[in-house]
């Protein structure tokens, strides 16, 4: 049992933190399979050579690199120092920026996304700085977590971090739509939607479960001194064992994502 000053200490921090923090190198190593899984928004954004795009959300620049080895004119854009190092490492142009506060204006024939909307739960903010950013006429063209993402790995960690006095839903701060309600922020922010799909992805986990945690919910299980996270994170573990990992030890998340593309008014 945990005592109460703890407890109190971890609430405490719970509330004046949300969000997600991001380690590159460990990103590298664990979640790669996120802009593996990309093909398909990449085909939908059909970049072409002498295009103006900019890639919200670059992260470390893997898919940022392929756009730009279509001959279009690429600019990444993420709130993430050290993500933005990353990129800038593989010799792209990236600025350090929030997403809800970019300062572009009318530069970019297509706005693309992948994986990184639902980190920006300020959505209103975002459209309106994609709409802003693009040419008259110019795409937003993404992929993100839709409703129902990751809903059992959110259920089982919010039910072993209220122990802690942490609600774990409100300190992540992500964002999963459904298509309805984003068309409607889309459309209220200007855009037409020309196509919207919830489409259900169950993502095999290479690394296992622990090593997703610890990369994508760090944020969170950072408020936890090092024997309650691990404690924590084994716990969660535990509770999904039984619906995400077959019998070989084989993970697999249950992914839900979003995807559409949208033009500018």
């Amino acid at each position: 049992m945990k005592s109460a000053a703890n407890d109190t200490a971890a609430a405490k921090r719970a509330r004046a933190f949300r969000g997600q923090t991001w380690d590159a190198a460990k990103y590298a190593a664990t979640g790669r399979f996120v802009a593996d899984l990309a093909g398909g928004v990449m085909e939908l954004l059909a970049p072409q050579a002498g295009e103006a795009i900019l890639d919200l959300g670059c992260g470390d620049g893997a898919l940022t690199e392929k756009i730009a080895a279509s001959g279009a004119i690429v600019t990444g854009v993420d709130a993430s120092p050290g993500m933005v190092a990353a990129a800038r490492a593989r010799g792209l142009a990236v600025h350090e920026a929030s997403a809800d506060a970019m300062g572009y204006e009318g530069e970019f024939d297509a706005v693309f996304s992948n994986a990184a909307l639902h980190w920006m739960p300020n959505a209103e903010a975002v459209i309106a700085g994609v709409w802003r950013a693009l040419k008259p006429g110019g795409r937003f063209v993404a992929e993100m977590g839709g409703l129902g993402n990751i809903a059992a790995i959110r259920v089982a960690l919010a039910a072993v971090l209220a122990k802690y006095g942490i609600d774990a839903e409100a300190v992540a701060a992500s964002l999963y739509p459904s298509p309805a309600h984003y068309r409607r922020q889309l459309e209220a922010g200007g855009f037409a939607v020309l196509s919207m799909e919830l489409i259900p992805r169950p993502t095999p986990l290479p690394a296992g479960m622990e090593a997703w945690l610890n990369t994508f919910r760090n944020g969170v299980l950072d408020l936890l001194g090092a024997e309650d996270r691990a404690r924590a994170v084994a716990e969660t573990i535990a509770l999904l064992r039984p619906a995400l990992c077959d019998a070989d030890g084989n993970w697999t998340a249950d992914y839900v994502r979003l995807r559409f593309y949208a033009v500018r008014g």
